[in-house]
């Protein structure tokens, strides 16, 4: 697995990363009826043992079980992995020390003294960036974190969390952005550029589109529970989604991949990019490794390029 540097800081991380949204989560994601503790730990093992090492967890996945999880599974197999960890700042938690207290129950939730990323879950208006960004500068500081990042950032922001950071001599590592064939506005807004220009790496979140690029579902055959009736599964936007998805299939078909392997292996291609597909068993795990280690031909990106064209805005 080619490994990747996080930015702008020492971390090296695997080109392909683990997301654990879905670990612990029952009402959205299924845990406790499509997949259990035991699908979990495998699907840990199967990303290990394909050489991923980076794990993206979050304080309001799961409600912290989530970070539970990834945490327990880190210590009993005492992997060298690169957790990383989001902070949410709801309208009551907007301070230096609402941060910091969010911090250390994450960390407690681990069971681990440091995060090798921690990250702004989103750019809340009410937020005063600057304090916040000042207050990741004292946790590297302390040692409670090794490199900051953000997620949902527009380029603007990002500018201006990543010159906040600077102020302290601390880099801003990644801005965690949606990003797919199905919805490509990162290149359209200015966010891959500016992460490209100030050296901070994309973490591409949902770039299989909730599993949508995987060809398991369509009209008439849905994911149970809330996602369902959300984003790319409501009926317009997933009859719009259908020919993209045809196009993915297609490619993998003619080259014995799966179509969630070719969608995850355009995004890496992308220079600067990390994507971070979700994993709930060892066998999902082991599919999204197999993105890796091959390249698509310029044909077949072109292809995809026109199919998405107006993914971009």
């Amino acid at each position: 697995m080619e490994m990747k540097q996080l930015g702008g800081t020492s971390f090296q991380v695997s080109a392909l990363g683990v997301g654990v949204w879905s670990w612990g989560a029952r009402s959205y994601w299924g845990y406790g009826r499509d997949f259990g503790l035991s699908d979990v730990r495998e699907a840990f093992q199967a990303s290990l043992d394909a050489g991923l090492n980076f794990f993206d967890t979050a304080e309001i996945y799961a409600g912290g079980v989530s970070e539970r999880m990834l945490g327990d599974l880190v210590r009993e197999t005492k992997a060298d992995v690169v957790v990383a960890s989001k902070f949410a700042p709801f309208p009551w938690r907007v301070t230096k020390s609402s941060l910091h207290k969010a911090l250390d129950a994450t960390l407690a939730r681990l069971g681990l003294d440091h995060v090798e990323l921690y990250q702004v879950h989103f750019p809340y208006s009410v937020m005063r960036l600057e304090p916040m960004m000042q207050a990741l500068a004292d946790a590297v500081k302390a040692g409670k974190i090794g490199a900051v990042g953000v997620s949902n950032y527009g380029a603007a922001k990002m500018r201006r969390a990543h010159e906040a950071l600077a102020r302290r001599g601390v880099p801003l590592a990644a801005n965690q952005v949606k990003y797919s064939l199905l919805d490509r506005r990162p290149e359209a807004d200015g966010v891959l550029q500016t992460c490209r220009e100030l050296n901070v790496t994309l973490i591409a979140h949902t770039p299989l589109a909730q599993g949508l690029l995987t060809g398991k579902y369509r009209p008439g055959t849905l994911p149970r529970g809330i996602r369902r009736f959300r984003g790319d599964f409501r009926p317009r936007s997933l009859r719009k989604a259908m020919p993209v998805v045809a196009k993915v299939q297609e490619i993998a078909e003619a080259r014995g991949k799966t179509p969630g392997q070719v969608a995850l292996n355009w995004l890496l291609r992308q220079d600067g990019v990390v994507p971070i597909p979700g994993a709930k068993t060892g066998q999902q795990a082991r599919d999204n490794a197999g993105a890796a280690g091959w390249e698509l031909t310029p044909d077949e990106v072109e292809a995809l390029d026109q199919a998405t064209s107006s993914r971009r805005r």
